[in-house]
């Protein structure tokens, strides 16, 4: 998608602090962090959200969990705990709609969130 910020993120036209990419994911530090690690997980193919998960493109969201369980464990907070969010629509606070995966760790998380 051509406006779609993330899209955009996702084929260098806007940079971003790299964690992980591989053909179905691209994983980058949030620009606002509200964790001491905060990072996003987002699919290469644009979904728009949650809502738009189908049993043809469930694999991605699939992949993405598996990447974020590898990336917990090579950046040493699996043991300690951490958060994994994805706001969907308005009323969840989606501000950017591209499906996408808050990964939180590093402090004490509060609940509820919000």
């Amino acid at each position: 998608m051509s406006d779609c910020l993330f899209c955009k993120i996702i084929a260098g036209d806007i940079p971003s602090s790299k964690v992980y990419e591989d053909e179905v994911c691209y994983a980058f530090y949030d620009i606002a962090p509200q964790a001491p690690t905060h990072f996003l997980v987002v699919p290469k193919a644009h979904i728009q959200s949650v809502s738009q998960v189908t049993a043809e493109n469930s694999a991605v969201v699939a992949h993405i969990f598996e990447i974020i369980a590898k990336l917990a464990q090579e950046l040493g907070f699996a043991e300690a705990g951490y958060r994994v969010v994805s706001n969907v629509g308005q009323a969840g606070q989606q501000s950017v709609p591209h499906l996408h995966f808050h990964v939180l760790a590093g402090r004490d998380m509060t609940w509820p969130p919000g």
